[in-house]
């Protein structure tokens, strides 16, 4: 079970980098013509755009990455809680 919890951690962490160089590279056009970028992109825009439709920009600051990243924290404490409680 032990495994299974650290798997998960990893696998949240990992899904994390990839949304923080997904923002980053926002700042950065030239970057989404590159494979890698092109896979992260893939994988972490719908979770994005998800929040996208819920929380307005203000101004030129686009705050649905910080909602995403609150409620994927959130999602990961709840899923390590609930295999914890079944140890």
């Amino acid at each position: 079970m032990l495994v299974l919890i650290q798997m998960i951690n990893v696998t949240f962490q990992v899904y994390t980098l990839m949304l923080l160089i997904r923002i980053v590279s926002s700042w950065f056009p030239q970057l989404r013509d590159y494979q890698w970028m092109r896979f992260i992109s893939y994988y972490t825009d719908p979770y994005l755009n998800f929040f996208r439709r819920f929380v307005p920009p203000l101004g030129m600051f686009d705050l649905s990455p910080i909602v995403a990243f609150i409620c994927l924290s959130f999602i990961q404490n709840i899923l390590i809680h609930v295999l914890i409680s079944l140890i």
